[in-house]
């Protein structure tokens, strides 16, 4: 209702609401194909979700859904804080988690850096002026690989198979029925999250064809 409502103070004739899955195969163009099973594999900020739908001639029928309430790009973030915090402390003796000032620096340029390494090997995490103590300020100036954020965010990657594999379950699939992967989120766009969705899907490349943040709004 509040969605309807939305709608109605912007000024637009809500005729129905349709849910995020089919949104997001609305904006992939997949209403116009022929029939076929799609997975929509959605990865936002705070939370993950799993949909499985039919289309074909403008008819969308959603078979399954699973996910995590607690799994998102921001856990994601939270890994380099950590890591950064914990370097830090081990250099400096001061726990940066404990100033909020600080932490909300760290927090920003944690996410800058995870989608820098969506394109690049390498990132550059350069705080001057972090903190200060007796003998003056400190600035923290850290290069974060690839490889080892992938090892840092390792095991949140990893949980996002149990959702894949229970919706399809839940449809009674197999890797193989899907037709096409689609994928919704900004954080989709992390290379070990693609990897992930190719190897449970036994190599299906995703559909990336529309920006994975604006498929479904």
């Amino acid at each position: 209702q509040a969605t309807k409502d939305a709608g109605k103070i912007a000024g637009l004739n809500v005729l129905r609401i349709i849910n995020e899955p089919t949104a997001a195969s609305l904006a992939y163009g997949l209403d116009k194909k022929k029939h076929e099973t799609i997975l929509v594999f959605d990865l936002g900020g705070g939370t993950f979700d799993v949909s499985i739908l039919d289309v074909g001639d403008g008819v969308f029928e959603v078979k399954s859904t699973a996910g995590d309430t607690h799994l998102g790009g921001d856990d994601f973030d939270k890994r380099i804080v950590d890591w950064l915090a914990t370097q830090f402390q081990h250099d400096s003796g001061i726990d940066l988690r404990k100033d909020k000032q600080a932490l909300q620096r760290l927090t920003e340029a944690s996410e800058k850096a995870k989608i820098e390494l969506s394109g690049t090997t390498e990132a550059t995490i350069n705080l001057p002026f972090i903190t200060a103590d007796a003998n003056g300020p400190k600035h923290l100036d850290v290069r974060l690989s690839r490889a080892k954020f992938d090892e840092l965010t390792h095991e949140l990657v990893e949980r996002c198979a149990g959702p894949v594999k229970q919706s399809l379950a839940d449809a009674k699939l197999g890797e193989k029925d899907i037709d096409e992967v689609i994928l919704v989120g900004g954080a989709t766009r992390m290379p070990s999250v693609q990897a992930l969705v190719r190897r449970l899907m036994i190599g299906k490349e995703p559909n990336q064809t529309v920006n994975p943040d604006e498929a479904v709004a």
